[in-house]
């Protein structure tokens, strides 16, 4: 199968198919600070824009908005390899076109052997998508690097987060690493907010090797879990000393149904 241009999936459903409406979310859920943090990465939530909207937009708003953004997302939909990076020109959103930065995928594809071009993977996948208008907004000539993520080794996990290092370390431009997840699903809203502060305490000591043990041990279901081991790994490649939680909420605090939840936490790595 070839895909040069990916069009969207879940828009319509996780975010307004309108280019007016959407800018207009947008505006409302990014809130801007006035001292933008020199993030390396970011992680951030990826359900519909009204239930976790609220969290990533505090978090796009916090950072220096990047010129290039290597989103690794999880495999929500079971098609296509398991590692698959997306070859393609471009993505596009209700906001226009996006262009796929080909030079790091080209190295990418050379340093990680198990790193798949085949784009079945990408087709239905949202977590990475709803990423994409953010990062629009905060900077229209954004380019990106999708990678959707299966099961991987830990060993696995480390070759890929070295690889991507290497590959920011030689990319003259300002490159933002996002790990797309959701923590905790459809448990009660304590039970999340409890299992998940200690997903997050792992990802603030930037623990990659601790993230995976706490959630395989207390068995949190955080979908993006492998992601956000591989960009915390990257990161402190690149030099991170320290990550920030800049929001945790649940989707019982969108529709105050607070029997079964889903837990959206965001972070930045620097």
């Amino acid at each position: 199968m070839r895909v040069t241009k990916r069009t969207p999936a879940v828009a319509g459903m996780f975010y307004s198919e309108n280019p007016v409406e959407l800018r207009h979310n947008l505006s409302e859920l990014i809130v801007f600070t006035k001292e933008k943090i020199e993030a390396k990465g970011v992680v951030v939530p990826h359900a519909g824009y009204m239930y976790s909207g609220w969290v990533a937009g505090k978090v796009y708003g916090a950072i220096e908005p990047p010129q290039v953004a290597i989103i690794l997302g999880p495999n929500h939909t079971g098609l296509g390899d398991r590692a698959s990076i997306f070859a393609g020109e471009s993505f596009i959103t209700p906001l226009g076109e996006v262009k796929v930065e080909i030079s790091l995928v080209e190295i990418l594809v050379n340093q990680v052997e198990f790193l798949s071009t085949d784009p079945t993977a990408h087709i239905h996948e949202h977590s990475i998508e709803v990423q994409v208008p953010f990062l629009q907004y905060i900077n229209p000539d954004v380019k990106i690097v999708p990678i959707c993520l299966g099961r991987l080794s830990f060993e696995e996990i480390l070759t890929l987060g070295d690889a991507l290092y290497f590959a920011v370390s030689q990319y003259p431009g300002k490159v933002l690493l996002v790990a797309s997840t959701d923590f905790s699903h459809y448990v009660p809203h304590e039970v999340a907010k409890q299992k998940d502060s200690l997903a997050i305490e792992a990802i603030l000591k930037l623990s990659e090797e601790e993230l995976i043990k706490v959630v395989v041990e207390e068995g949190i279901s955080m979908c993006g879990v492998i992601p956000t081991a591989v960009v915390i790994r990257a990161c402190k490649g690149l030099g991170a000393k320290k990550a920030i939680l800049i929001d945790y909420m649940t989707s019982g605090d969108v529709i105050k149904d607070y029997h079964s939840v889903v837990g959206y936490g965001g972070i930045v790595i620097y």
